[in-house]
């Protein structure tokens, strides 16, 4: 586990929060509650395999095409839109991901974490940039949706996590106290969003990819596994 100096001044020696300064945890769903290796796999494997043999051209080459019109996109709701990619690159995005659900997985300290906070009453709210119809895969694959209290995707507000517009949109839907909020994402650039946009506590996650490097964080504390929060959670009387 690692946190900033800033950070670790306004926690207690023995936690990393005072859980009853948290009345929500806002939760990003792939790489946060899921393995990242399923997306990862998908984005970077399965759909270049898909354009490869669509246009008869080698793996390579169609990998290459694909993440040069990725870059073009980087940042924005389209980056996550499976509409939008089946429209741009003409291959039903949303039955390949049916086709290789049994590839999507919870992380295995999630459920724990998940248990715990609804013990002591704190709202778990998921809020991710996966497009509707990939979050409907998933949670019907892993009953993610049992562990929540509610559950967003962001291109219902027409802002991905990126913005700050998505921010103030979301409080006017789901209003919520952001000085009594925790937020949790695997991207740090999002963490500072929020935080900008006023959210007092955000968590990063160092292992997404349970098959990949774990990453660092270097203006936000993060940890590898949840257990550490499952644990001070517990403890609470």
């Amino acid at each position: 586990m690692t946190a900033n100096k800033a950070y670790t001044s306004k926690v207690s020696q023995h936690h990393m929060f005072n859980w009853n300064n948290i009345d929500t945890v806002l939760l990003d769903m792939d790489g946060t509650l899921l393995d990242l290796h399923y997306d990862n796999r998908f984005w970077l494997h399965h759909v270049p395999n898909a354009l490869a043999l669509q246009q008869n051209i080698s793996f390579d080459q169609a990998q290459q095409a694909f993440f040069k019109q990725c870059d073009l996109v980087k940042g924005s709701l389209n980056w996550y839109c499976t509409d939008y990619w089946t429209k741009k690159i003409n291959i039903d995005i949303q039955q390949l991901n049916i086709d290789h659900a049994d590839s999507i997985a919870m992380r295995k300290d999630a459920t724990d974490f998940l248990n715990a906070l609804q013990k002591q009453k704190i709202q778990r709210v998921l809020l991710t940039n996966a497009h509707p119809d990939s979050l409907n895969i998933k949670l019907n694959k892993t009953g993610l949706n049992t562990l929540l209290d509610h559950i967003y995707s962001t291109h219902e507000f027409g802002h991905c996590k990126e913005s700050l517009s998505l921010w103030h949109a979301f409080i006017e839907r789901h209003p919520f106290d952001p000085k009594r909020t925790l937020f949790i994402d695997d991207n740090e650039e999002l963490l500072l969003v929020a935080k900008q946009f006023g959210i007092r506590y955000v968590l990063g996650i160092e292992n997404p990819d349970s098959q990949a490097q774990h990453k660092k964080f270097m203006h936000c504390p993060s940890i590898h596994d949840y257990a550490v929060l499952s644990e001070e959670l517990n403890s609470i009387e």
